[in-house]
């Protein structure tokens, strides 16, 4: 799966603060990382196109995220959510969030935060 748009935002004057947006072409889907620069303490997930949401918060489980779907019904998923990589992860996420592919569907549009 490719990124066709991968926009990154970091606001002026406020520091670990960062927002961006992603779609995704027809391709399978797969694990993203965004890469931050620091580490984030909330990280909200939003698919705008299945209005789908996830919240991560400091000391929350890997792969775990609040998940609010469509219809208003907030849950605790522990399989399929958020990890948030410390500054001790590889070269190549640390600093960073992944997202699990079940939560970046093929052909979507997505938006996202990261405060620290």
């Amino acid at each position: 799966m490719a990124l066709t748009v991968n926009l990154q935002y970091n606001s002026e004057g406020i520091v670990n603060h960062a927002s961006g947006s992603v779609t995704t072409d027809a391709g399978a889907a797969a694990d993203t990382t965004i890469q931050l620069g620091f580490m984030p303490r909330v990280v909200r997930w939003v698919n705008l196109t299945d209005r789908i949401s996830l919240e991560w918060y400091q000391d929350m489980a890997a792969n775990s995220a609040v998940r609010t779907v469509a219809a208003g019904t907030r849950t605790l998923d522990v399989a399929s959510g958020v990890t948030v990589n410390g500054p001790s992860g590889t070269a190549t996420n640390a600093n960073s969030f992944t997202i699990k592919l079940a939560d970046i569907p093929a052909s979507k549009s997505f938006a996202w935060e990261a405060i620290a």
